[in-house]
């Protein structure tokens, strides 16, 4: 079989690929990981996931796994004097007795919706055991470096690609608190532009060595672009470890600002007067119909099919349908003459269905609906849980800016958006005052994260952590100060080349 380069497994896989995770690195990528990991021609190199095999081709002394068939074979190809494994690498880091100097490599990004069953049960028993403990919530990368971490001799090294994520996502904790217990010196070099410039997913990558000690600090450095360096790069910063704990939960997206921003930052959280949003509201996501099409109606479709309007509530049904500040009657009206399907079906246990309800509940539309997941697992099937109509909606993913508008039109909301209910009416106008200001923009971009593509996601729990400065604070900070600030993280989530 003649050997495929990556731009044909590119073309022929990609559906493959995207269920894999798997993502073939640039040359430039794979020497400068090979040249950080390897001290001798000696030292044994395990790649966890080689893929098409271009890291086990860059040493002579490699060994791989793979679980994909073909990728295997081109591996093998590629580097005919690598021992290459077809398999799953958990089941084989479980029993195997090597160990290795060196582990360099691209583990596969499958996220946790899809690294499922067996697999995914052997890699957290195995984390587990060597002392990281992950949520249901994990992706698949951060597993493979705990596991081939696990792999090293005494002093060993690795070397790898990943997710920005490390930067932000809750799950990438127990991997950060593992390698400052496991390593002697652990390092992450956090490249602003694209590194993988067909994917929306930004990379970074992480290098540790002296696998057996401890480290006190984290170094990052950070970079606009990547290019090929024979050693890692000196640290922009070094965290203590205690520093990044308990300021930062262990993330590292706000050590992409200055110094002078972060301690204003966290100055004001501490502040009097200053609060999170969870502290005075209680934000959620929407309802999840389960069949958005049949549960929501046209105003004529409703007429024709002689749907009672008491059992119609306006909805919100994506966060785009909101204008800024106040979602108004006067708009509803305005869906309304547009006939835009913004009618929510909103039954009860106890309503008593009309003729017109029952027939279209038995349409043929309906029974495909009962069928769905979350209607066949709800008794009746044809009532919508969780439909509430919150104070605000908040937009949680956004290109610029979250946007807090008033629902002065009692409108209920899916999932597409948030709704915030205030536990603390008297904190409303504070939080209003300051929403467009800098300072929340900034917190917005801080506690929430970057999605792809140029977006900013904030989840609940991320929301819920949005800093409300006492009004106090304002001048303390020279605006243009905070204005960068906001500006350097939309460029490092992409924004601004959108």
């Amino acid at each position: 079989m003649a050997l495929k380069n990556s731009e044909q497994l590119v073309l022929e896989g990609c559906a493959e690929q995207k269920r894999s995770g798997a993502y073939f690195t640039p040359n430039d990528g794979v020497r400068t990981l090979v040249s950080w990991a390897v001290r001798r021609t000696s030292d044994r190199m395990l790649d966890p996931s080689c893929g098409d095999g271009r890291f086990l081709a860059a040493h002579r002394k490699s060994v791989g796994i793979e679980q994909n068939v073909e990728s295997a074979s081109v591996a093998k190809q590629r580097a005919p004097w690598a021992l290459v494994h077809e398999g799953d690498f958990f089941a084989w880091a479980g029993s195997t007795k090597e160990r290795f100097e060196c582990a360099v490599g691209n583990p596969p990004f499958i996220r946790y919706q899809h690294f499922t069953g067996d697999v995914r049960a052997r890699a957290l028993a195995l984390c587990t055991k060597l002392g990281a403990s992950f949520s249901g919530l994990s992706s698949s990368w951060a597993p493979f470096l705990v596991a081939a971490a696990g792999l090293l001799r005494e002093g060993g090294r690795m070397a790898f690609v990943v997710p920005a994520e490390i930067g932000h996502a809750p799950y990438a904790r127990p991997l950060i608190e593992f390698l400052l217990r496991s390593f002697r010196h652990t390092q992450v070099v956090a490249i602003r532009d694209k590194f993988f410039q067909h994917l929306s997913e930004d990379c970074w990558l992480l290098y540790a060595e002296g696998f057996g000690g401890t480290s006190t600090s984290l170094h990052l450095t950070v970079v606009d672009s990547f290019v090929f360096s024979a050693e890692p790069p000196p640290a922009t910063i070094s965290i203590p470890v205690a520093e990044l704990r308990d300021s930062w939960k262990m993330r590292l997206r706000p050590y992409l600002l200055p110094s002078t921003v972060r301690e204003f930052y966290l100055r004001a959280a501490q502040a009097d007067g200053s609060f999170r949003l969870n502290e005075v509201a209680n934000i959620g996501i929407g309802y999840v119909s389960g069949d958005n099409d049949f549960f929501h109606f046209r105003p004529s479709t409703a007429n024709r099919l002689g749907i009672p309007k008491t059992l119609l509530q306006p909805t919100v049904r994506n966060g785009r349908a909101l204008p800024p500040g106040n979602l108004t009657r006067q708009v509803i009206e305005e869906w309304y003459e547009a006939d835009d399907q913004m009618l929510l079906l909103k039954l009860e246990k106890t309503t008593q269905l009309p003729i017109s309800v029952k027939r279209y509940l038995d349409s043929d539309s309906g029974h495909r609906a009962r069928e769905t997941y979350k209607c066949r697992t709800r008794d009746p099937w044809y009532v919508v849980p969780d439909v509430k109509t919150p104070d605000y909606f908040l937009t949680y993913m956004s290109g610029l800016e979250p946007g807090l508008v008033r629902n002065d039109a009692t409108c209920t909301c899916t999932n597409s958006v948030h709704g915030v209910h205030f536990t603390e009416p008297g904190a409303i106008p504070q939080v209003c005052r300051a929403w467009a200001s800098p300072f929340v923009q900034l917190s917005c971009e801080i506690e929430g994260h970057p999605l792809g593509g140029g977006m900013l996601k904030l989840e609940p729990r991320e929301a819920g952590q949005i800093l409300i400065p006492h009004p106090g604070l304002a001048p303390a900070l020279p605006p243009k100060t905070m204005t960068d600030a906001v500006c350097t993280m939309r460029e490092w989530r992409h924004y601004a080349s959108n």
